[in-house]
């Protein structure tokens, strides 16, 4: 009995041993296996300067990566009578048929976006569902294409059905110079299409009064903006 249990112990070293050199063995596994696979990910995910450098969104990442809020500010914008097209294919004048004297919330985007359009045109689909039997008559959605060129009426108007789009909800295109002009006189021109900026514009055709919102309004904050331009021609009808 004393035998083996002298045995036993002169055994506990050498299994102290093995059980070392195991766990190094599978500690040595592991590391190459993780090397490998970050090495793998590298080649599958390669930087900025493997793609050329640049990123044609990253301007619109910018802005997405800010607080979602925006404070409205009073503007002046021009309003002229340049011919443009809608996404049916009629032709229409700016500012004496799409803009008339109705109350206007008016975003710019192009159909090609994939960072702040989507996200413009999925509050303006909320504000369309807000304003009810309002939209069409008194309030317009304008959306103003500032990528022309490649915003067919065709385009758009597949991509003003993807955001459910009715009636009342106007968007615009035309040749390149009509547009980047009418773009110009809204303050909302860039020479660059990618590079234009987050922007909502709400107004009022009949008074002139407009109101200018750099990133990403809410909803609730343009309905109230609406709301307090139809108050205003209410009150205004009332003095008369």
């Amino acid at each position: 009995m004393s035998g083996d249990v002298e045995r036993e112990e002169n055994r506990m070293p050498q299994l102290f041993s093995v059980a070392a050199r195991s766990v190094a063995l599978l500690s040595v596994f592991l590391l190459s296996l993780s090397s490998a696979t970050a090495a793998e990910t590298a080649q599958q995910q390669p930087g900025a300067a493997e793609q050329g450098g640049h990123d044609p969104h990253a301007h619109h990442r910018a802005v997405l990566a800010k607080p979602k809020t925006s404070q409205g500010k009073s503007t002046r914008v021009e309003l002229q009578d340049r011919q443009l097209v809608t996404q049916a294919g009629d032709k229409v004048r700016f500012a004496s048929e799409v803009i008339a004297d109705r109350i206007v919330v008016m975003d710019f985007v192009y159909t090609s976006c994939t960072t702040v359009c989507p996200v413009l045109s999925a509050v303006f689909a909320q504000v369309q569902d807000r304003l009810g039997e309002r939209l069409g008559d008194e309030v317009i959605l304008v959306s103003v294409s500032v990528d022309p060129t490649r915003d067919t009426p065709p385009r758009l108007r597949a991509y003003a059905a993807r955001h459910k789009a009715r009636d009342g909800w106007v968007w615009l295109t035309g040749d390149k110079p009509t547009v980047d002009q009418v773009l110009q006189d809204l303050g909302a021109y860039t020479p660059n299409f990618e590079d234009h900026p987050s922007m909502v514009l709400v107004g009022d055709g009949r008074s002139g009064t407009w109101t200018r919102y750099f990133g990403f309004p809410g909803t609730d904050q343009i309905m109230v903006r609406v709301d307090e331009l139809v108050a205003a021609r209410q009150t205004a009808a009332a003095q008369e």
